[in-house]
């Protein structure tokens, strides 16, 4: 048995997100049956994250194991992405690794960046690859909000309803907030997210940013671990998934 790792870039605005699903076309799936239908194989293919609908990667990480060993890495990854590329699909790496390596529980930290597009007209170049959000928004203030994320915190706030993990506790590691003329960018490092979690904590930034809240109702929100004190969540094309590291 050989076990490969995969980093795959793709635009998740027409995906029902990453997770395989029997009724519904994912991002997994796409590239699963694929790889089964090169590899005269069935190919289960495990992801390091779950991106929800319509989020982007830049970098997502993944691993799947056969049985027969890929000789030619280069020739496979051409093969592979004749299939995936009109899909708005590719595999930009592909490398051999051991059988103790793990896409996911190997990961040791994860990053994702938020795009704001924070301008009048509508983005018509990067259409879908950002929030699009006409009110002058206070930089500033959304740097103050973003300061109280950082560290190890109860996240229950920002959790979906759905979300199955264990523990709302989580650790960000870092926030950074780029403004460039119209575009704001912010990056969340984390070794794990929950569901929802960059989302619903963009959408209470959004809101510190327009002036509806102010940093103290912000660390309310977040303190008070309820959902329903939660803003709005972003919509998921300004998110994109950009980094795994291990």
């Amino acid at each position: 048995m050989f076990r490969y790792q995969i980093l795959i870039e793709y635009i998740g605005t027409k995906f029902r997100g990453w997770q395989i699903q029997k009724k519904h076309t994912t991002i997994q799936g796409i590239i699963q049956k694929n790889l089964s239908k090169l590899l005269k194989e069935k190919i289960i293919l495990v992801g390091a994250g779950r991106t929800d609908s319509g989020v982007h990667a830049k970098e997502q990480s993944a691993h799947f194991d056969c049985n027969k060993k890929i000789e030619n890495l280069d020739k496979f990854l051409n093969s592979i992405n004749y299939f995936l590329n009109n899909k708005n699909i590719a595999i930009l790496k592909i490398q051999k690794r051991n059988m103790d390596f793990h896409a996911r529980y190997s990961a040791k930290q994860r990053i994702y960046k938020y795009i704001i597009f924070n301008r009048k007209s509508m983005p018509i170049i990067e259409k879908g690859r950002g929030w699009h959000v006409v009110k002058k928004l206070d930089v500033s203030q959304i740097r103050e909000g973003a300061k109280k994320l950082v560290g190890t915190k109860d996240f229950s706030t920002f959790r979906a309803s759905t979300c199955n993990a264990k523990s709302p506790i989580r650790t960000i590691e870092s926030v950074k907030v780029i403004s460039l003329k119209d575009k704001i960018e912010i990056e969340f490092k984390s070794k794990s997210f929950l569901q929802q979690q960059v989302r619903s904590m963009m959408g209470c930034l959004k809101y510190l940013g327009e002036k509806k809240w102010n940093i103290k109702k912000f660390d309310k929100a977040l303190k008070s671990k309820k959902r329903s004190e939660c803003a709005p969540p972003a919509p998921p094309e300004g998110l994109f998934l950009t980094r795994v590291i291990y």
